[in-house]
């Protein structure tokens, strides 16, 4: 018998995936791509599947196109019919009943593979100290949602424990485990630090806590046991008792300058002498009774000690910076921004840099590629922000007390402060807007908008119509808070008053956002019970809008776009009123709000003009895309324009010596500019890797490109307004009357293309379409002015080349689910059989040890892939220099050859792969190496991998459950064993290796712990042995 929840839990996954309706063909073959069977209609006492559906009416709508066809489409669900409901009540003062129903199916906004807009602080042994608190939700094609650890407090197991997310941000938190390595010489620093601030010494049982305090992170359990050994770093004393623990902590003894080994001469201190390290914590200490001249300290390469007006620009730099700064950007950055050369012995001594930023090197074979990070005791950088933001915060704070003070004096009670989300992305519901820095919305969600919901049901049934209900209050005074009976509705609402009138008051709903006079007789006294909800009507303030905050046109597409809706916001920072970047999800595609409310201040006169069937001469193609795609510029107001504003910007940051114009804070949608041939150009950001790489798009000449974050500017307040009133110069075009369409175009047809354009100036088009939904424009392209003669165009010289011939297939297929699913069959040779023409990394296991994982993929027991925490951050850190290496490299023709490695872009980012086949139409298969997924990609999207990226092991490690008998695995189990490990950090016990000639052949055989829960571990084997023994059961039975 067919297990009927299961089967409406796939059922419904499936039909929310497709938001426009599944045909019933579809429905059944997409339902086994996603389960591995057909739907069991007739298990389930049904002889045709359309009747099993029209027997879940809650479940799925039948409906029939105009064809004929059967569709099916997916009912409301709860979570659906709870933000309905949520839309619904709200009230506004635009109200005249209820609305209508918006937008009210989310998805969580689509993450990369690993960190994104993650803040690394502090790591060693590529481990991350970044703490966060959030909580995300990971979903796979069909919205099944797998829970991602959150805020866990791990018990003290013995097992090293950690915790991850934050959209796929590592994060670690370290646990009490014994015997791990750790960084001496980074512990080493920081006890001196600490030894400096608590010179007369203490008990060695308090350096945990101390540490703890200073650094955010435990001390490593083995360092206590090398104590005595750093008689440098330290002295440890024994007391007259008998506990051995009860030890005395003091600074090291004096040293005399003739002291050996003394990598840091220094003639007038007391303290002792640093040791020979680059990490970031060895600075050397100062008496703090003594002072010397900065010059009087040398290295060992007689190097001075930078000038302190040398370190406040630095650490200006790295205050703008707080995510860290790599050190290689330093010389060009420096130098943009100051006018001046960066002395070259500072990057050779970085440690001199100890005492206003931490340094760290998540590549240790390449000492140059060192991360600079500001120290959070800085008194000027991070300081003066923390102060300033202390000073907003203590303004807000002050008014919420008179606030709270005035509730209490009126009404005796307090109400508590609203809490932002943990959640990255957590959902809104956009009230109104009257200023972009303060628009008003309501969080949705547990806690929040379901709390609401309960209260005002419970307040409807307190204040009643019946006798017994509390009578209209006589006295009214101004903030005070009361009940009150809405106007057109039966629905009572917590409100605070604003001013008292003869028979009526005005009023603000407190959770709903707005005010509204109403008569006397419909305010009662606020009951105590409905003083523990937060308000819910907040407020926040709309990323890169602020200098248009009340713009007319930025506020009516606000209007038009968001209010009323519930919409996706990503909190950029959080302080009394959030910064913030809404998407509406509930298209195919996301819509960036922030983004389009910029475009209402485009000049659309300034837009290039087109008509159909008009030519165009002195035409500059700007872009050729891989895909075909032609980015031109056409002579017009605009580009004269732009480029007048761009020349007089140059000669803008020419005469600026500040790091004012530095982007600190990159998001989606920002606007800014950056180096194109040498000049700032214009450029959006599409795309965020970490906190360091991104994606822009040149708005102005159609080419993306990948950069670092130091390489963007802000456009300076002089020339903001005119710059955002020009559109984008560069139009989107195809090439008309072509058998192959965009994205199909081979790497030769390209190639062809790109010499015959890029380089000519004197260029001509004809427009043949223009496509309003695509946003783009079919044309005939000439490299002359011959736009009379369409057989001269380039349209008709492809066409009648054998430039679009593919390549001949290694191996056909048009089944693309069926060969993702049995590639491991179709080619199990592939693995076995690589060239031995690189020597690859290897990580080492050895039985019994414990590992901290991460499990990327799960597909049942028998079969997942783990990543050892140790080094996710080094993968982090080798993704970001691909995507920074093969974004800027020309793409080349490439003999692709199966069974070979080779860096593929999939999606955003790039990976280290394995080709398994070259596939119909160019595609080929690969297997990611440090991920353990099956992809199809182009041809086109393949690059070799140079030596530089293969220092690192590969990642991803095939695994199986250990504690089990091997078996086939039924549907159900294999979903209950995902939703417990894939995409969640764990512990691994090592049981077994079954090594094998290449790395990624191995695989291990572990035990999976789940340390998440306070008051115990969860052993995965023990859940899947229920199953196991069901399925015995079964067959006895």
């Amino acid at each position: 018998m067919a297990d009927v929840e299961l089967v409406k839990k796939m059922l419904r996954a499936v039909l929310q995936a497709n938001k426009s309706g599944v045909s019933l063909s579809r429905l059944q073959s997409e339902y086994k791509e996603l389960t591995g069977e057909q739907i069991p209609h007739k298990q389930m006492g049904h002889n045709h599947l359309d009747a099993l559906l029209a027997s879940m009416p809650t479940l799925v709508r039948i409906e029939r196109n105009r064809s004929g066809e059967t569709m099916c489409f997916a009912s409301g669900s709860n979570e659906t019919a709870h933000l309905a409901k949520v839309v619904a009540r709200q009230r506004s003062s635009k109200k005249t009943g209820r609305p209508h129903l918006v937008n009210t199916q989310m998805r969580v906004k689509p993450a990369a593979p690993l960190v994104l807009n993650g803040k690394i602080l502090d790591h060693h042994f590529g481990a991350f100290a970044s703490i966060n608190t959030s909580t995300q939700l990971f979903t796979n094609k069909y919205g099944l949602k797998q829970s991602g650890s959150s805020v866990a407090q791990y018990p003290n197991t013995g097992i090293k424990q950690y915790m991850f997310i934050k959209d796929l941000n590592v994060i670690q938190i370290p646990g009490s485990g014994k015997g791990k390595p750790y960084n001496p010489q980074q512990v080493q620093g920081r006890i001196r630090e600490i030894l400096g601030k608590y010179s007369n010494g203490f008990w060695v049982s308090k350096l945990p806590q101390i540490y703890r305090e200073l650094y955010k992170q435990d001390l490593p359990t083995e360092s206590i046991k090398d104590l005595e050994t750093w008689t440098h770093i330290c002295t440890v004393e024994k007391t007259c008792s008998s506990n051995p623990s009860e030890l005395l902590l003091y600074p090291a003894k004096e040293q005399t300058a003739t002291s050996s080994p003394s990598p840091t001469l220094n003639p007038d201190s007391t303290s002792a002498p640093v040791p020979t390290s680059n990490t970031p914590a060895d600075k050397p200490l100062q008496s703090p009774v003594q002072k010397r001249p900065p010059s009087a300290r040398l290295t060992r390469s007689g190097s001075r000690s930078p000038h302190p007006d040398l370190k406040l620009k630095l650490e200006e730099l790295l205050v703008k910076y707080s995510n860290g700064l790599w050190a290689h950007a330093l010389p060009k950055l420096f130098q943009d921004t100051y006018k001046t050369k960066l002395p070259g012995h500072v990057l050779e001594n970085l440690h001199l840099l100890s005492d206003i930023c931490t340094i760290d090197y998540p590549m240790p074979d390449n000492p140059k590629r060192a991360i600079l990070y500001r120290r959070s005791s800085t008194g000027v950088g991070e300081g003066e922000d923390e102060n300033c933001n202390r000073r907003n915060s203590s303004i807000s704070e002050e008014e919420l007390m008179v606030r709270q003070e005035l509730g209490r004096r009126l009404s005796n009670h307090a109400v508590p402060s609203l809490q932002i989300p943990k959640e990255e992305y957590p959902s809104v519901l956009v009230v109104e807007a009257t200023n972009t820095n303060a628009v008003i919305l309501r969080y949705i969600g547990e806690g929040y908008s379901q709390a609401q919901e309960s209260m005002e049901d419970e307040m409807r049934e307190f204040y009643g119509l019946d006798q017994s209900s509390p009578c209209p209050l006589s006295s009214l005074s101004s903030g005070q808070l009361v009940a009150v009976r809405a106007e057109e509705e039966e629905e009572i609402l917590r409100a605070q008053v604003c001013e008292v009138m003869a028979d009526k008051v005005k009023v603000y709903y407190v959770d709903h956002g707005f005010s509204e006079v109403i008569s006397k007789t419909k305010v009662f006294e606020l009951h105590e019970k409905f003083f523990q909800l937060p308000f819910q009507a907040t407020k926040c303030k709309l990323a890169g809008l602020g200098p248009f905050c009340q713009e007319p046109a930025v506020l009516k597409k606000f209007e038009t776009m968001a209010s009323g809706r519930i919409l996706l916001a990503e909190i950029l920072e959080r302080g009394q009123t959030p910064l913030v970047v809404l998407y509406d999800t509930s298209q195919d595609d996301d819509v960036n709000i922030n983004a389009a409310c910029m475009k209402a201040l485009q000049d659309k006169t300034l837009a290039s003009p087109l008509q159909v069937n008009s030519a165009y001469m002195n035409v500059t193609v700007s872009s050729v895309c891989s895909d075909g795609t032609v980015y031109c510029q056409l002579p017009s107001r605009g580009l004269a324009k732009l480029n007048e504003i761009l020349e007089n910007i140059e000669t803008y940051f020419h005469s600026q010596v500040t790091s004012e114009f530095l982007v600190s804070r990159p998001f989606c949608g920002k606007g800014c500019l950056a180096r194109y041939k040498g000049k700032w150009s214009r450029v959006e950001i599409t795309n965020l890797h970490g906190s360091r790489v991104l994606d822009i798009l040149f708005i102005d000449v159609g080419v993306q490109a990948s950069v670092e974050v130091f390489e963007l500017r802000e456009i300076p307040p002089p020339f903001l307004r005119d710059l955002m009133a020009i559109p984008p110069q560069a139009v989107k075009c195809c090439l008309a009357d072509l058998a192959v369409s965009v994205g199909s175009w081979t790497p030769d047809a390209v190639q062809w293309l790109r010499e015959k354009v890029l380089n000519t100036t004197d260029c001509s088009m004809k427009v043949a379409k223009v496509d309003e939904t695509k946003r783009c424009i079919y044309i005939h392209l000439f490299t002359d002015k011959s736009f009379h003669d369409p057989a001269r165009s380039l349209n008709h010289q492809m066409a009648q080349s054998d430039l679009f011939k593919q390549r001949p297939d290694v191996f056909l297929t048009s089944h693309r689910f069926l060969l993702l699913l049995y590639l491991p069959v179709l080619f199990p040779h592939c693995l076995h059989s690589v060239k031995k023409s690189h020597v690859h990394m290897t990580v080492f296991f050895f039985s019994g040890n414990n590992i901290d994982v991460y499990v990327s993929v799960a597909c049942h027991p028998g079969h997942f892939v783990l990543q050892p925490w140790r080094d996710m951050y080094k993968l982090v850190v080798l993704m970001g220099e691909m995507i920074l290496y093969y974004n800027k490299t020309e793409q080349k023709p490439l003999n692709i050859e199966k069974n070979q490695i080779y860096a593929a872009k999939v999606e955003n980012n790039w990976h280290r792969v394995l080709v398994k086949g070259v596939l119909t139409n160019g595609l080929v298969s690969v297997y990611e190496l440090d991920y353990g997924k099956h992809e199809l990609v182009s041809c086109t999207q393949l690059r070799p991998l140079i030596k530089e990226f293969r220092q690192l092991p590969f990642q991803g490690i095939t695994a199986q459950l250990a504690g089990l008998k091997p078996r086939q695995w039924s549907e159900e189990a294999s979903i209950v064993f995902r939703n417990h490990v894939e995409k969640k950090p764990l512990v691994a016990q090592l049981e077994a290796v079954q090594e094998a000639a290449n790395p990624w052949d191995r695989k291990l055989t572990v035990f999976l712990v789940d340390t998440s829960q306070e008051e115990r571990d969860i052993w995965v084997h023990d859940i899947m042995a229920e199953f196991a023994d069901d399925a015995q059961n079964v067959k006895i039975n």
